[in-house]
């Protein structure tokens, strides 16, 4: 593998615009710059980077309005985190004639410097024997965070991971505190207590037990937006996933659903310590209310917000009302700092 932490840069054009609601409670934030700092109709600049865990090289890429330019002021980071049946790029998706669906070039038009990775075994990071549970990918994100450094200058990131991927990132948040600014948690299960997905993903716990792969064709990518509320994301976004994700075949580690399934919980509320949104669908059947209201509650930081997206199920990201997710994510990511009292 060549030029490892190197960049390979790549243009492209980006429009639209997003809108939503939120809800919540705020104390002692740190505020985001700025958005208003890039223009919106600038042109998006983006590249590649490649992070070593260990041996296993592991595959980056940014987003942000403009090339970075020598004595520029940093933008805040915000560190996207994909889950178990996706690759990165989620969060990048091109559905033509549909709107936007990347949600990068949505954060940098506002002003963020955008990040996501390929976990270990997946996209076009490295492969090994290994089943990519939730604690390789926080190491993944320890690796993947001294890229960012260096290129950014920034010491600390936001995270906003979906699903498993909000796993990762609680779990990094636990390992290295010091590297969190704000934290997105979409998705999220704490104990998974009362959820039919979980109930019904069990059935093949002895599988995962015995296998670090799984199947992941066409069809198991489709049952990401119908298992829970069919009509919540267009099928056209889907298929677009779909034949973004299938270059990549169609087996996928197994250590996200061996975790969800037997190790639960994997993230303690009580040693994440940053600010932290909660978001979840509602009709998300991944985490019931309850089990995402006993996790919000033993929460150390007092900034922190729980909101239910209505007309939305799982993927928060993929939805038709993908704007609501958009809305919250960027109100609490730029929350102004409270006068201490």
């Amino acid at each position: 593998m060549k030029h490892l932490d190197r960049p390979l840069a790549r243009r492209s054009l980006i429009k639209g615009a997003g809108l939503g609601l939120v809800a919540g409670t705020l104390v002692d934030a740190r505020p985001a710059q700025s958005a208003d700092a890039v223009s919106e109709d600038g042109e998006i600049w983006s590249s590649e980077y490649w992070a070593r865990k260990g041996d296993i090289p592991l595959w980056m890429f940014r987003k942000r309005i403009g090339a970075p330019r020598a004595g520029e002021p940093s933008r805040p980071v915000l560190f996207f985190v994909h889950g178990s049946s996706v690759t990165s790029r989620v969060f990048d998706l091109n559905v033509p004639g549909h709107g936007e669906y990347s949600v990068m070039n949505e954060f940098a038009r506002h002003g963020f410097d955008c990040w996501t990775m390929d976990h270990e075994n997946y996209g076009k990071s490295g492969r090994t024997s290994g089943n990519a549970d939730i604690a390789s990918g926080a190491e993944d994100l320890k690796a993947a965070a001294e890229v960012v450094a260096r290129e950014t200058g920034r010491q600390k990131f936001h995270f906003l991971g979906e699903s498993s991927g909000a796993l990762r990132a609680g779990a990094y948040a636990m390992l290295a505190p010091e590297r969190i600014d704000r934290l997105v948690f979409a998705a999220f299960t704490y104990k998974g207590e009362g959820s039919p997905t979980l109930t019904k993903r069990a059935e093949q716990l002895e599988y995962y037990r015995s296998h670090n792969m799984r199947k992941r064709d066409r069809d198991m990518i489709r049952s990401i937006a119908t298992r829970d509320r069919p009509g919540t994301s267009d099928p056209a976004a889907i298929e677009a996933l779909a034949d973004v994700e299938m270059q990549f075949g169609d087996q996928i580690p197994t250590g996200t659903y061996l975790d969800m399934t037997a190790n639960l919980p994997v993230v303690d509320p009580k040693k994440v310590l940053a600010p932290v949104l909660l978001v979840r669908g509602e009709f998300d059947g991944i985490a019931t209310v309850a089990d995402l209201e006993a996790f919000f509650n033993l929460l150390p930081n007092g900034d922190r917000q729980f909101v239910i997206l209505p007309g939305t199920a799982h993927s928060v990201v993929l939805a038709i009302n993908r704007q609501l997710f958009w809305h919250v994510s960027r109100a609490f990511l730029t929350m102004p700092t409270p006068i201490a009292t």
